[in-house]
């Protein structure tokens, strides 16, 4: 077997610790952006780096209940990363740990986030270190009422990645299921090329059976997908790799990367390519992409476009294929998180370097279908949290919720552990 230091050891200098990159961009904004609204933001949790966690990565995921998960990439009593829910009780935030990882057998560093199953049940992704390749897990409450304080979640591994026939170490993605209970998702190294695959695992015999749908890198390819994919309503997949595509190497090392479609076809499944970045209409696209009920898609990259800071782009079905187009251009952003859409096709996301204090801010653009104009609803200052990476999410209500890596009153590295953010209306 392939060394696993060969196959994830490049990977994890330019994968998912792009945090000192993401905090070297400058931060101007753009003339046309606004003032920040009528919002009150709030710290829903300090992460210690102690039995809580630390370093939150991915985003959070909203119950119907209200009720937010989410996953630590760190921190736990064995180090390895947490899960972990915050419920509203009065006008306080109640933060529980479901789930300590042991780093034992690749049960270790969750980098993605937590969705729920067709059962109830919680799903996540592990990313492994330099001699594992990650799992694929399941978390279930206790069978029977729990009456102490700490309740921890029972944990199944579903899947164990075994490196490059199988891929391995998958990042900040939210696995997907179809109508018939199958999982899909990314890993960010593996596959056919050492570059990364799209898998499916289908229940078998009380199990799960991986099929690699899809290795990247080949030719000029996408390589070293970070996030998971969307479906649209026909049943084709959609997503994004930060690196390859036939963007010039000179302007993007690695080349600028891309955006793909899966189509089903006898039995398998076949690439097109909607768009190759190539620093003018943007570079690096880490985030994952939201679809609408148009099947629009919209995403963003993390640098390049006009401005330099990254775009956020759309892709509108048209003649059987797609048309791209910029939406809007920063000069300030960095960023490497998905967009939230609310249902006044307002858009909302997450810029992981620049703002006030070049610790990142948060995002609103506006009036879309007249050109955009961005409202910087915060600006993260180190204290409330710092290098905001996943994707932010809406509930109900309005109310914005999502993460930082670092930041806040913890102490990792001389750093703060990160924390959970609500943004109110």
């Amino acid at each position: 077997m392939t060394n696993p230091v060969q196959i994830l050891s490049p990977i994890l200098s330019r994968s998912i610790r792009f945090l000192s990159l993401s905090l070297a961009f400058a931060c101007v904004l753009l003339p046309m952006t606004l003032s920040m609204q009528a919002q009150t933001f709030s710290v829903l949790h300090y992460f210690t780096g102690g039995t809580d966690g630390a370093s939150p990565y991915a985003g959070v995921t909203i119950a119907p209940s209200g009720v937010l998960y989410g996953t630590a990439e760190g921190g736990g009593t064995y180090g390895a990363g947490t899960v972990f829910k915050l419920r509203q009780v009065n006008s306080s935030w109640l933060y529980t740990p479901l789930y300590e990882f042991t780093g034992v057998s690749g049960e270790s560093f969750p980098q993605g986030g937590v969705v729920f199953g067709p059962n109830g049940a919680l799903y996540g992704t592990t990313f492994g270190d330099l001699e594992t390749y990650g799992t694929v897990f399941e978390l279930t409450p206790p069978p029977t009422f729990c009456g102490t304080v700490l309740c921890y979640w029972n944990q199944t591994v579903l899947h164990t990645f075994t490196g490059t026939a199988g891929g391995g170490g998958p990042q900040v993605e939210n696995l997907v299921f179809d109508s018939s209970g199958n999982i899909y998702g990314t890993t960010q190294a593996g596959g056919m090329y050492n570059a990364g695959t799209m898998f499916e695992l289908t229940p078998s015999g009380g199990g799960y059976t991986e099929s690699i749908l899809h290795s990247f890198g080949h030719g000029t390819d996408g390589r070293n997908p970070l996030e998971g994919v969307v479906f649209d309503t026909a049943g084709n997949m959609y997503g994004t790799a930060p690196y390859g595509g036939t963007g010039n190497p000179e302007e993007c090392t690695g080349s600028c990367g891309m955006v793909y479609q899966l189509v089903p076809s006898n039995g398998g499944w076949v690439e097109n390519v909607l768009v190759n970045f190539d620093v003018t209409n943007g570079k690096n696209p880490f985030a994952n992409l939201i679809i609408d009920s148009s099947g629009n898609l919209y995403g963003t990259t993390a640098s390049g476009g006009q401005n330099g800071g990254g775009v956020v782009y759309n892709l509108a079905p048209s003649g059987g294929g797609f048309s791209y187009s910029v939406l809007y251009s920063f000069s300030s952003c960095g960023s490497k998180g998905g967009l939230a859409l609310d249902a006044a096709s307002n858009f909302f996301g997450v810029c992981s370097g620049g703002g006030a204090h070049q610790d990142g801010w948060v995002f609103e653009l506006t009036n879309c279908s007249q050109g955009c104009s961005v409202i910087d609803l915060h600006d993260f200052s180190g204290s409330d949290g710092s290098g905001p990476y996943g994707a932010p999410v809406l509930d109900a209500n309005g109310n914005l919720y999502g993460t930082t890596t670092s930041g806040g009153t913890g102490n990792c590295n001389g750093s703060g552990c990160g924390v959970v953010w609500e943004i109110t209306p």
